[in-house]
């Protein structure tokens, strides 16, 4: 892969599935990522797949999401600067956060909807500027069931 392949956006494995978090600069991508890492939404595994580049590849119907080499395990957090921390090689995406949408509605008409990138269709999950983005995808995440 080239570095020219890569996309700006943030990425985070949050249980089984990456969330890829776009955004234009100073968004919000890498602190939302900071805080799922942080916080693990619903006691669930969460670590930072990639902060700033991210490479896509659409790989037998599943999109994957890795790090550009150059970054990999770097996360930048405001007012601390840029901090090593613990990452995945590769996650399989399942949702997608854009942040500061046009299209993102405190109460939205219609259901959040989908996106395709590299072919995939994948749930897509538009935030507006000035909403309280954790809290939002949290409830998006599918909850864990567990067996009796």
């Amino acid at each position: 892969m080239s570095e020219t392949a890569s996309i700006h956006a943030s990425a985070v494995l949050v249980g089984r599935k990456a969330i890829l978090i776009r955004g234009p600069s100073g968004a919000g991508k890498s602190r939302l990522a900071w805080e799922l890492v942080t916080s693990s939404p619903m006691r669930m595994f969460a670590r930072l797949v990639a902060d700033d580049r991210v490479y896509l590849e659409n790989h037998s119907g599943r999109l994957l999401a890795r790090p550009v080499t150059a970054l990999a395990g770097l996360i930048e957090i405001h007012g601390l600067g840029i901090r090593r921390v613990a990452f995945e090689a590769v996650a399989v995406v399942g949702l997608i956060v854009d942040l500061e949408a046009s299209d993102g509605a405190r109460h939205p008409d219609e259901p959040a909807g989908t996106i395709v990138i590299e072919g995939i269709t994948l749930p897509r999950l538009p935030v507006a500027a000035g909403m309280a983005v954790l809290p939002l995808v949290v409830a998006a995440l599918p909850i864990p069931l567990t067996g009796n």
